[in-house]
């Protein structure tokens, strides 16, 4: 073991010194090879999360040649180390990118991560919700990148949520043909769930929004304005438009409600 860790140091050494070529892409391989049995070792361990071992076997044969490229042999961590951690940090970031419900840019999630968290801890110290402007500053971004970073975010985790609710289509009051219609929404004539579902997966983030928050969670004009940091009647005249745009994708005439 001993012998094999200190060939395997040795190979590191020698590719640092190396430029890109053939010789250091041959290290770089057998170094891939040597610790194959790694990889399956660590994406084993979540096989039974709802993904094909062989997708994360795959997954984690990338991590594993980024792991390569990063890492330092003069730093006294063992490669295998390194490389483990690495490659299940890789895995769990797969995971994160499936759950999502779309394909959402890494540095909009992880930015959707720092604006919720910061949300957090603001509405904590100020007593209330924090404005866009509020958290924008605290995760030093811009107001129009925060916010449509919460906003896919909260798109993404929606429509999960919308999976499920529209699964059910008895007449219990957790559906979302009941709940909308327990708020008199003019959208709760709508016939089919299925259509429902279409139509609300092309509207824009911030109209989808508003439609869940307002029709299936129940929230008030102020509160969804105090949530986007805009005014209750700029809100009135989005959720209006959310709703009209709906009926046109369904296929419905506008009409007042």
């Amino acid at each position: 073991m001993e012998r094999a860790e200190a060939t395997v140091l040795e190979l590191f050494r020698r590719l640092r010194t190396l430029p890109e070529g053939e010789e250091y892409y041959s290290i770089r391989a057998e170094l891939a090879a040597r610790h194959e049995r790694l990889v399956t070792a660590v994406a084993s361990r979540y096989r039974d999360k709802g993904e094909p071992l062989d997708d994360l076997i795959q997954v984690g044969r990338v991590a594993l040649l980024h792991a390569i490229d990063r890492y330092d042999p003069n730093r006294g961590v063992r490669f295998t180390t390194y490389a483990m951690e690495t490659i299940s940090g890789e895995i769990k970031r797969y995971f994160r990118d499936r759950g999502w419900g779309l394909r959402v840019p890494r540095r909009l999630q992880e930015l959707n991560i720092a604006a919720r968290r910061a949300s957090e801890a603001l509405a904590q110290e100020l007593g209330r919700s924090p404005t866009i402007a509020e958290v924008a500053a605290a995760v030093g971004r811009s107001e129009e990148e925060t916010l449509e970073a919460l906003e896919i975010g909260q798109q993404a985790y929606e429509l999960a949520s919308l999976d499920d609710l529209l699964d059910q289509n008895d007449e219990g009051s957790n559906s979302v043909s009941d709940r909308v219609a327990q708020q008199e929404s003019p959208i709760a004539d709508f016939r089919a769930l299925a259509e429902i579902k279409l139509a609300l997966a092309q509207l824009n983030p911030r109209l989808r929004s508003i439609v869940v928050w307002k029709f299936v969670e129940g929230y008030s004009q102020s509160e969804i304005a105090k949530r986007l940091g805009i005014s209750q009647m700029h809100v009135s005249r989005l959720q209006a438009r959310a709703v009209q745009e709906l009926r046109r994708l369904l296929g419905q005439e506008c009409r007042d409600g």
